[in-house]
């Protein structure tokens, strides 16, 4: 029995042959693996992170340090035509290879140029870079006019619905995405128990499935219930919930139920993700025609930020009640009037004007 001859970080290293090259290249990769793991990240996003990378440097046929941007150019075009993979797919694997190549930068940049003399850099660049994965869309709401008008015609027509409970659901979870940007699938993730009418001066709800970034799962939050939801809550648990079945005081039922009963309960299942957009989509063709079509639960998300921001919540507030992370993303909501940047430049020069006025009369 003999023992394995293990190198340390801090010993000298070479590349005497080929295969000392590919024990190297795999060190990288499997360090970035491990880095992924202290970060904790997602079995799954890990394995597809590491996937991306083994199927670059394959295609490669060559070190992976000594890739360019031709290299990702060759890449990228056999993924779409000779394997014919979809765009969003090809999008997720630049990705993956442009993270890989960040850690390789950051981490091994020093030893890869000692060793081999070359210079590691990005090969996925702003001319190859897939523009959905790497830019964000911007989705101008409607306007505040608008918005109120669909909903003032959706809750005075809604007794007269066929399906009331239905129509009432559906404006449930709208109010929820236009009055405090929640999420779709956080909005039919909540449970009755979600909502807290003792935290705060509004109540709050507790949202257990918020997004969560690059595969660490949901991430939570409380939301105080503030413009109007609270009201909304109210008349929803009051007059609305219990018509759906028996489980209305149970505080594991969802918050906003489909139609459908479980056949093993007989209580009612949670909605689906497209009952809730078939039932905006049908509200908009109705009383909002010009958005039919573009009104998405989404770009109520981007209203509710917008007209917050506008009637004076700090943008700092804004991303904590959106879930943000990074402020930068809470920007891309806040879509500000046309005439914002002169009505902020005259407000600067009256400011200066102002200042230099009381400085003359104290002088």
């Amino acid at each position: 029995m003999t023992l394995a001859v293990v190198r340390s970080i801090d010993s000298p290293r070479r590349l005497a042959s080929a295969a000392d090259a590919d024990v190297f290249e795999q060190e990288i990769v499997d360090q970035h693996a491990l880095a992924m793991v202290g970060a904790g990240l997602t079995d799954g996003y890990i394995d597809a992170e590491r996937s991306a990378v083994i199927e670059f440097a394959r295609f490669l046929g060559q070190p992976v340090w000594v890739a360019d941007a031709a290299d990702v150019d060759r890449y990228l075009a056999w993924l779409r035509r000779d394997r014919g993979l979809l765009r969003k797919t090809v999008e997720g694997k630049a990705s993956s290879v442009a993270r890989f190549f960040e850690f390789m930068v950051a981490r091994y940049q020093g030893d890869i140029h000692a060793l081999t003399g070359v210079v590691v850099s990005q090969p996925v660049d702003e001319f190859n870079r897939p523009a959905s994965t790497w830019t964000q869309t911007i989705r101008v709401p409607p306007t505040d006019d608008e918005v109120d008008h669909l909903f003032t015609c959706w809750a005075d027509t809604m007794v007269d619905q066929r399906k009331y409970l239905t129509a009432a659901r559906d404006f449930m979870a709208a109010s929820l995405w236009r009055r405090v940007g929640l999420r779709l699938n956080e909005s039919r993730m909540l449970d009755l128990r979600d909502w807290r009418p003792d935290l705060g001066e509004h109540g709050k709800l507790h949202v257990r499935f918020g997004k969560g970034s690059r595969g660490r799962g949901p991430k939570t939050r409380l939301v105080p219930a503030i413009n109007g939801t609270a009201g909304l809550l109210n008349w929803w648990l009051t007059d609305v919930r219990h018509q759906f079945g028996d489980d209305w005081d149970d505080p594991d039922a969802p918050l906003l139920p489909s139609e459908r009963y479980d056949t093993i309960t007989g209580r009612p299942t949670r909605v689906g993700d497209d009952a809730l957009r078939a039932g905006l989509t049908r509200a908009a063709a109705r009383w909002l025609p010009a958005w039919e079509q573009r009104l998405t639960p989404h770009v109520l998300r981007h209203y509710c930020a917008t007209s917050l921001y506008h009637r004076g919540m700090a943008l700092k507030a804004v991303q904590e009640l959106l879930g943000h992370v990074w402020l930068k993303t809470t920007t891309t909501y806040v879509h500000v009037e046309d005439d914002h940047i002169e009505r902020a430049w005259h407000e600067a020069n009256q400011r200066v004007s102002d200042r230099f006025g009381l400085t003359l009369g104290e002088e």
